[in-house]
């Protein structure tokens, strides 16, 4: 038998072991996910003191380019979802805000769609729900060290022992693992490691003064996260049975 690669399994461990794990581990992400979400938008919310700080945010703050087009991606989105649960006379109704000098000939199905939805009204969590771990990693990047981070963002980790670099490695890692998942990839052996340490570092410090393994965060996942590491423990112990002597 061929031996097996780290991010690899040998064919005759059953993908679904991987998948077990993966699905175990994903839903504590997804927990990290939200709970880092709802706190940055806590205070950003706090910060900038305006409802449309995602789309709009006041001057002279600027989002870089990569989170500008993530805020109106997530926009349209938000206005797609809303415009699905229309029935056809509300969707028709939308023309008259769309083209209030009545509609012009051979416009397209898609731009008729298009200008009707930019005419509905979403709420900011909407909008917000649809934006993606990716986007709230990125805005403790070096990018926004001065813009943000200084101004306001240190406070969702306000241990003053930890700088942003902190933060971000630590996203990056479980960002990876994330995707990873999404794609069924297995996250095994020193990329588990990894990803099961950044994610205690996140939950023991996210809006605690001091790190700490009984946050609200920490003592939530607890559970999930003792459990899956068992999984993924004995699965390690399985996959050692294939390794091919020297």
């Amino acid at each position: 038998m061929a031996p097996y690669s780290q991010e690899g399994e040998p064919p005759a461990i059953p993908a679904r072991f991987t998948l077990v794990i993966g699905a175990s581990l994903m839903n504590v992400i997804a927990t990290v996910e939200i709970a880092l979400r709802n706190a940055i938008c806590a205070n950003l919310s706090q910060h900038f003191g305006t409802p449309n700080w995602l789309i709009a945010p006041p001057a002279p703050f600027e989002w870089r380019a990569t989170e500008r087009d993530k805020g109106t991606k997530a926009l349209d989105s938000a206005r797609r979802a809303e415009y699905a649960k229309l029935n056809q006379q509300e969707k028709a109704a939308l023309d008259a805000l769309a083209y209030p000098n009545g509609r012009p000939a051979n416009v397209s199905h898609a731009a008729r769609a298009k200008a009707r939805r930019n005419q509905i009204l979403v709420s900011d969590g909407k909008i917000i729900a649809e934006i993606t771990l990716y986007f709230w990693k990125r805005i403790y990047s070096g990018d926004y060290e001065q813009t943000l981070w200084r101004t306001t963002l240190k406070r969702t980790f306000p241990d003053k022992k930890i700088k942003r670099a902190n933060v971000a490695d630590n996203l990056e890692n479980i960002y990876q693992a994330r995707n990873r998942l999404a794609h069924h990839e297995p996250v095994l052996h020193a990329r588990f490691a990894d990803t099961i340490r950044s994610i205690k570092y996140i939950t023991e410090r996210l809006e605690a003064p001091v790190a700490s393994p009984n946050t609200p965060l920490a003592n939530l996942l607890a559970e999930p996260i003792t459990e899956v590491e068992a999984q993924a423990q004995a699965l390690h112990e399985k996959l050692a049975a294939y390794r091919i002597g020297p």
